[in-house]
């Protein structure tokens, strides 16, 4: 990891938005009804200070991570983990990764194998589904 950012993780707000779909579209993610997600409070993005702030633009949004929360089991399965591409191997995926974990106490998550890498150094448990994905979990340190 190269320069780890200071960021702050808070859970997205309806101003959040635009920047969550193009953080988002800039992965080549889809992930449905991203208000929705914003509005049940299960989307979560890392900031930063700007350095030269206007008033109305005092942080700027490096990264999302988006949440499903399971249905019969405690915890969330991440839908989609973005960060913008000048800002990646920074530290920024790890927070938010982080920042899930810390409220959902367990994650779980399906990806290709370019991003097994992330999900390796992150602690996750990964298991092969196929010949091109995988599904790896977490639990919170007790």
């Amino acid at each position: 990891m190269s320069n780890p950012l200071p960021v702050t993780v808070r859970t997205a707000t309806s101003r959040d938005s635009l920047e969550v779909r193009r953080i988002l579209d800039g992965a080549m993610l889809e992930i449905g009804d991203v208000d929705a997600r914003i509005d049940a409070g299960d989307v979560f993005v890392a900031t930063s200070a700007r350095e030269h702030p206007r008033e109305s633009d005092a942080e700027r949004v490096l990264g999302a991570l988006v949440c499903e929360p399971r249905e019969h089991e405690r915890g969330a399965n991440v839908s989609a983990v973005a960060v913008r591409r000048r800002q990646r191997a920074r530290g920024v995926g790890t927070a938010l990764v982080e920042r899930a974990l810390e409220r959902e106490g367990a994650l779980t998550a399906r990806f290709d194998e370019s991003v097994r890498p992330f999900y390796d150094s992150l602690g996750f448990s990964i298991t092969r589904i196929d010949d091109r994905r995988y599904e790896g979990e977490r639990r919170r340190s007790a």
